[in-house]
């Protein structure tokens, strides 16, 4: 086996590894729920890995974080208040402020993250937590989706994988508490990994959003770090959101006055256009 020394090794598959250099390590810290790990890379700037795992990287992050933010706001063309379950690296936070939203509620169970991003990480944050908007949350997630009192256009879940603290986060439960937590015609989005490798992933959300919405289904994006092709986000609603015309998100879009590196209203469209293989682990479809 070559010496790999140097670079952070991802293992979250049982066959297949991915390896990215450590040009320089930023930070290194064990917290009380998982291993904190911030290193520079060439390639995709700093990276945040959560024990071992990748979540964000500076290049790259724009994809996701967009994609799981203007797609939904965009779509329901109404949202006042949001919800982001995770995300402590900041980066949802700041996508959905660019919004014209009331308020960006952010409950993250780990602080640690939260107090590194802001000083590590911060041109994925920005100024997202500086902005009055945002209510900032130390909690767990699913305690939280089953206590609160809702009222949420939007919930995002911007989970780690379904392991460690983030296993909860995919269970028909929390989904449930989630969407008594949405308001008439409010829209759930969650990530739910890369189909071709985690393809049980996404079946099983939308075995539970069948149950629960009117319109459940998933679109994609392509993520660079995130092995095995497109990323997929599941949709979950009671409204007709996922099928606003062309026009009406080009429109919406001029209005929030956007600056886009990966999304467009064209790609927001497209996005719900499924290949085959991913198509296929949505049950009845």
């Amino acid at each position: 086996m070559a010496d790999m020394t140097g670079w952070s090794v991802e293992a979250l598959h049982h066959d297949l590894r991915q390896a990215l250099r450590q040009d320089q390590v930023l930070y290194d810290s064990q917290s009380d729920h998982q291993r904190i790990v911030v290193f520079e890379n060439e390639t995709f700037g700093r990276v945040l890995t959560l024990d071992g795992v990748v979540q964000v990287t500076e290049r790259d992050n724009f994809i996701y974080h967009e994609m799981l933010t203007h797609v939904p706001v965009l779509a329901h063309g109404a949202v006042r208040r949001v919800l982001i379950i995770g995300g402590g690296d900041g980066g949802m936070a700041r996508a959905a402020l660019r919004h014209d939203v009331e308020q960006v509620t952010m409950v993250e169970i780990d602080a640690g993250v939260v107090e590194f991003s802001r000083k590590f990480l911060p041109g994925i944050s920005g100024d997202a937590f500086d902005d009055p908007r945002l209510d900032l949350q130390i909690a767990d997630g699913a305690d939280f989706m089953r206590e609160t009192d809702g009222g949420y256009d939007v919930i995002i879940v911007d989970s780690t994988d379904p392991i460690g603290p983030g296993e909860v986060l995919f269970t028909d439960h929390f989904y449930g508490h989630a969407k008594k937590a949405l308001t008439d015609g409010g829209i759930l989005v969650t990530q739910n990994g890369v189909p071709f490798m985690q393809g049980g992933e996404l079946t099983g959300t939308m075995r539970a959003f069948q149950s629960l919405f009117n319109d459940a289904y998933a679109y994609v994006a392509p993520v660079p770090t995130y092995q095995g092709g497109f990323m997929s986000f599941g949709w979950g609603t009671d409204s007709d959101a996922r099928n606003v015309p062309l026009d009406v998100l080009e429109q919406r879009f001029r209005t929030a006055g956007l600056e886009t590196d990966y999304y467009t209203p064209e790609v927001h469209k497209a996005a719900f256009a499924l290949p085959g293989y991913i198509r296929r682990l949505i049950p009845g479809t």
